[in-house]
């Protein structure tokens, strides 16, 4: 008799979990009542349009699971030795097929980010290092620009603090576009530099940091900041501007004194507009702390800085002389820093992107080997 490998009972059980929520939410959202209700609508129809290739995967896999079922009786029942080796090689094409399926719905099935969708805060901050730690955290500043420019996402200024030569001590921009938090958020921790500088007359390598806050951008609903929780300051901006951005007092600083959380913003011509941008980033600040805080103990769990958000640590390391950037959360070493920092972070994403799912499979087959197939 043939022996067929089933389709995993729990992966069975979570895809039909998945079609009838699929198919509830679909009757939900012909209900005239939720057209009347924009906010949500909008939440029905991404739940449905994330549940979709989950659903098409499922029947793929139950179609392909009921072909490898009949090849394995017609191996069994057929008396023709031809056909039965014939069936037997199908089983076995099937059987593969069937892994290979199962495990894209795994992946389709790893709960996603909540903020994923979400546009992206990103900080960049000069380091330890001087004037070279300003100068790399704007190399960092127009890598992120680029890759956005590559991926048709907008980068929206919000702050910037320069320094000498050229060097940034402090940017804050907002990444708007499709999946933006979600594609950069593994870009959060500390970033270092190996290179010599071009005042270093010895040509000796200097090694110097700078900081990646990478944050998805806060709703309102999401975070309720309370007015008298607030102090609000004007002053004159600094640095290039246009007519009225550096003669008037349209420069906005928030702090929120319950946690001393400072925001600044400069950028735009009107104080009213500066205080919005600087209460977008305030608000994606305390979401930011607040799912951290939530997330302490997972987090402090896990093996690997991978998806944590943990910006304590050196994540990457941009060496010059070598042409070389290495990644230290996944050991991932590429020779071509020129492409990197013209934006070209795709092979070193994907290849987070990759660990992090990696990683959460474990979570998810150790759970499965504690809790049993009940």
């Amino acid at each position: 008799m043939v022996k067929v490998s089933r389709l995993d009972a729990r992966l069975g059980r979570r895809l039909g979990e998945a079609v009838k929520r699929y198919e509830a939410v679909t009757t939900r959202l012909s209900d005239p009542s939720a057209a009347h209700d924009p906010d949500l609508f909008r939440t029905l129809g991404r739940e449905r349009a994330e549940l979709g290739p989950i659903v098409e995967l499922a029947g793929v896999l139950e179609a392909v699971s009921r072909e490898l079922e009949g090849a394995a009786q017609l191996a069994d029942e057929a008396e023709d030795g031809d056909l039965r080796s014939l069936a037997a090689s199908e089983v076995a094409a099937l059987e593969h097929r069937v892994a290979e399926l199962s495990d894209r719905a795994r992946r389709l099935l790893i709960p996603k980010n909540p903020f994923a969708g979400r546009d992206a805060v990103v900080e960049i901050r000069a380091g330890t290092g001087g004037d070279e730690a300003g100068l790399f955290a704007g190399d960092l500043l127009r890598m992120y620009r680029r890759f956005a420019e590559r991926h048709g996402l907008k980068v929206e200024l919000v702050d910037l603090s320069a320094g000498n030569r050229g060097s940034v001590k402090e940017a804050i921009v907002i990444v708007r576009g499709a999946e933006a938090y979600g594609i950069l958020r593994f870009e959060s921790g500390v970033h270092r530099v190996q290179r010599v500088p071009e005042t270093e007359s010895q040509g000796r390598v200097h090694t110097s940091a700078a900081t990646v806050a990478v944050l998805p951008e806060a709703e309102e609903v999401d975070v309720q900041i309370d007015p008298g929780d607030l102090r609000i300051d004007v002053f004159r901006s600094s640095g290039p501007g246009g007519q009225s951005v550096n003669t008037t007092d349209s420069a906005v600083r928030v702090t929120h004194l319950p946690t001393g959380l400072v925001v600044s913003c400069q950028d735009e011509k009107s104080q009213h507009k500066n205080k919005a941008k600087a209460l977008k980033v305030l608000r994606s600040r305390l979401l930011d702390r607040k799912v951290a805080e939530q997330e302490a103990g997972r987090a402090r769990a896990r093996k690997a800085q991978v998806g944590t958000g943990d910006r304590s640590g050196k994540i990457r390391t941009y060496n010059f002389s070598q042409n070389r950037v290495t990644d230290h959360r996944i050991g991932l070493t590429l020779h071509k820093l020129d492409e990197v920092l013209d934006g070209g972070l795709d092979e070193l994403l994907a290849a987070l992107r990759l660990a992090d799912e990696e990683e959460r499979l474990g979570e998810e087959s150790l759970g499965t080997r504690r809790g049993g197939d009940e």
